[in-house]
């Protein structure tokens, strides 16, 4: 089990970690010692467990808010998802209305009206022939 020395508030400590985690034990050395080198620098020298334990619930509030925020964007994502797969959806229902054939629909016509138009067709007919008749003659 490998052992590191980090520092926190510039103090070191020696610390134990699983074999493959060491840069993991750093990473989170470098953040406590970040927020104790702050403390350190606004109060002076501190009594050891208080440098530690007010590190670490300066951490543990950042941590909190990033946590808010997190669970904030994890909503805004979920109603983007559902608001993609609505949109999906639509298409969808679009692309199956454009591809089926469009329908038109004829009114009927009335009965006897087609033997009206043909009887005023034949005298309009007549009275052309007639008028050309008279500008012949």
């Amino acid at each position: 089990m490998p052992e590191l020395e980090i520092l926190i508030g510039g103090r070191a400590f020696e610390v134990a970690c699983q074999e493959g985690e060491e840069h993991y034990l750093q990473a989170a050395a470098e953040m406590l010692n970040v927020e104790a080198q702050t403390l350190v620098s606004q109060t002076g020298r501190i009594p050891e467990a208080r440098m530690l334990l007010m590190s670490g619930l300066m951490l543990a509030d950042r941590t909190a808010g990033v946590e808010d925020r997190l669970k904030i964007l994890e909503d805004e994502a979920e109603g983007y998802r559902m608001e993609i797969e609505r949109l999906k959806t639509a298409l969808k229902r679009a692309e199956t209305m454009a591809s089926e054939p469009e329908k038109v629909e004829v009114p009927m016509i009335p009965a006897g009206l087609s033997d009206r138009l043909s009887a005023l067709a034949t005298r309009a007919e007549a009275l052309a022939d007639e008028v050309e008749a008279k500008a012949k003659g």
